[in-house]
């Protein structure tokens, strides 16, 4: 039997740091700090890279993106994400939507909610009301409440593509 749809969850965290860029869901968002990683650590998009994976069963960015791999030092997560997301589609799927949430105690991200979700849909080929974003504070808990860290979190849905239910016997 062909599973028609399938889940993905992602998750990722990053410490924040001063003297580097704040980059969520491909938009540079003005703050004092930055995320850490060795690529642009763009937490939202790392988490929606790795819900897009794992729904195709593809295992995770660390998988295809290794932080050991120099090539990817300093990457573009946009970049990162769509390539991805070819990889699922070659795999015969397609994306339903994506929903996310980025945890961040500071600064405030509603202003750049409509941006993100607009980079994303236009990086995946995606109309808008297939991505959604969502900002939550951590309420001064734990790292991300201490201004430590941000994490995001995403889920997206998938549907076997028609190209591969025809090369399944119209499964």
């Amino acid at each position: 039997m062909t599973i028609q749809f399938r889940i993905g969850e992602g998750w990722d965290t990053h410490a924040l740091v001063p003297g580097r860029k704040l980059i969520i869901g491909g938009v540079e968002v003005p703050h004092s700090m930055g995320l850490l990683g060795h690529s642009d650590a763009d937490v939202l998009l790392h988490a929606i890279t790795d819900a897009l994976l794992g729904g195709a069963a593809l295992g995770d960015i660390g998988r295809h993106f290794p932080d050991t791999d120099a090539q990817f030092k300093g990457a573009d997560s946009v970049a990162l994400l769509v390539e991805a997301a070819r990889r699922v589609r070659a795999a015969g799927y397609e994306i339903g939507n994506i929903d996310s949430t980025v945890i961040a105690q500071a600064p405030k991200l509603a202003p750049f909610i409509a941006a993100m979700c607009t980079r994303i849909a236009q990086a995946l080929g995606l109309e808008p009301d297939q991505v959604n974003v969502k900002a939550k504070t951590a309420e001064k808990l734990g790292p991300v409440g201490q201004l430590q860290a941000m994490e995001a979190r995403a889920a997206v849905l998938l549907f076997r593509s028609a190209a591969a239910g025809a090369e399944a016997g119209g499964a």
